[in-house]
């Protein structure tokens, strides 16, 4: 059979795999632009879910009946598929998280509360989601650790140069983002890494934005930590995943105490559990678990790389469309980018922009993105943003620019 390509790859059909688009909103077929927030999910998701629920739900680990080692068995299944879909060098370095922010904030309040000192440097990015801003700035206030900041360019693009010049043996640990939710902009990650285990520093990589559109491997890359967010890769809320070296997970002490995360507990002493378990304390969200391994699946079955062609298709299709749109300007336009335009229209407030464009069924996401320190470098307080993903189609792009078109007539 050969192969698909993102020319063969049938839209309709896979707009079929999603029921949620089969909807009118304020009486309009509802566009759904507001992928970058959370995607949607395809039929092998939810059915994975219900067939979880309606048929082995149980406690994990350590059950010994049928249901429980069905979806212990699983469960565990989906850690093999993860390791895999991030080319992880051993399963154990799969823990499982409540989100992206979840996996930051476990790191930087076991590696950072470990292992850095008063001093020490953290460097991080203007680009940066608040998610991997505020814990390494709580982090500093408690053990006195300075911060820096990388600064971006006019296109929304990291300004290596400088980031350069902020490397020295004071630094620690730097954390950046792979892709801008708010841009688009795709990182060199790879030269960020490199350089930064020049001087000694690790490396903690947001992988948020890049999960679906961008194929991941954490052994080529060399870093030393990864996260992400299933949400965002067509894959259930609630759950995500975070990638380390083993040697660095084994040397961090756990991050919450309670069940599956020891091996033996005295009022006098507990001794923990192996990696990745040390780290999951509690019941785990288990359904979410298991249905991130059809998420997964389904990508792989369209391909990675042409959901990514067909992806930035739209992009340069949309970005055409939108600038020739009286008073538009785009913000983040860098030469590397995902499937996400963010904009701001002369005179036009990007909240009522918003309001309009869902009074006739376009769902784009307004605001500052959680990333205020980059609208501030931008000089604006917000953008509204429309993010594409694999089910979005050109004819929708056309129904965004009708509506901008009218949000303009019923504004100015």
């Amino acid at each position: 059979m050969q192969a698909a390509t993102h020319e063969t790859l049938d839209i309709e059909a896979i707009r079929r795999d999603f029921p949620i688009l089969d909807q009118n909103v304020n009486g309009k077929p509802l566009v759904y632009f507001d992928n970058a927030a959370t995607t949607q999910k395809p039929l092998p998701v939810l059915n994975a879910l219900t067939r979880y629920y309606e048929g082995y739900n149980a406690n994990i680990h350590r059950g010994i009946h049928h249901l429980a080692e069905k979806a212990t068995s699983a469960f565990e299944t989906s850690r093999r598929t993860i390791q895999q879909f991030l080319n992880a060098g051993e399963v154990e370095e799969i823990i499982f998280t409540y989100g992206t922010t979840d996996g930051i904030n476990l790191v930087a309040q076991t590696y950072g509360r470990r292992f850095l000192k008063e001093g020490d440097e953290i460097i991080i990015s203007t680009m940066e989601h608040h998610s991997n801003i505020v814990p390494w700035q709580m982090l500093c206030e408690e053990k006195g650790c300075v911060l820096k900041v990388i600064p971006v360019n006019d296109a929304g693009e990291l300004i290596l140069e400088e980031y350069e010049k902020l490397l020295s043996e004071r630094t620690k640990f730097v954390s950046v983002v792979h892709v801008s939710n708010a841009l688009g902009t795709i990182n060199p990650v790879q030269t960020i890494i490199e350089k930064a285990h020049a001087v000694g520093a690790k490396v903690l990589i947001d992988g948020a934005q890049a999960s679906s559109h961008i194929d991941i491997d954490v052994q080529a890359l060399d870093v030393d930590f990864y996260v992400f967010s299933a949400h965002k890769l067509y894959g259930p809320t609630g759950m995500g995943v975070l990638y380390g070296k083993r040697a660095l997970l084994e040397a961090m002490p756990p991050y919450r105490g309670g069940g599956e995360m020891i091996k033996e507990v005295t009022f006098e002493k507990t001794i923990y559990n192996d990696i990745p378990y040390k780290f999951e304390a509690g019941t785990p969200n288990i359904a979410d678990v298991i249905a991130v391994q059809s998420a997964l699946e389904y990508m792989e079955t369209l391909g990675k790389n042409n959901i990514a062609a067909y992806e930035h298709g739209l992009l340069e299709y949309a970005t055409d469309a939108l600038s020739s749109i009286e008073g538009l300007r785009l913000v983040g336009t860098a030469k590397e980018k995902i499937s996400v335009l963010s904009f701001v229209i002369d005179g036009i407030h990007h909240q009522d922009t918003g309001v309009i464009l869902d009074q006739q069924g376009i769902a784009v996401r307004t605001g500052h993105h959680c990333a205020q320190p980059l609208m501030r470098r931008f000089g604006i307080t917000g953008t509204s943003r429309a993010s594409f993903a694999v089910y979005n189609t050109r004819e929708e792009i056309d129904r965004l620019v009708e509506g901008l078109h009218r949000v303009r007539k019923m504004m100015l």
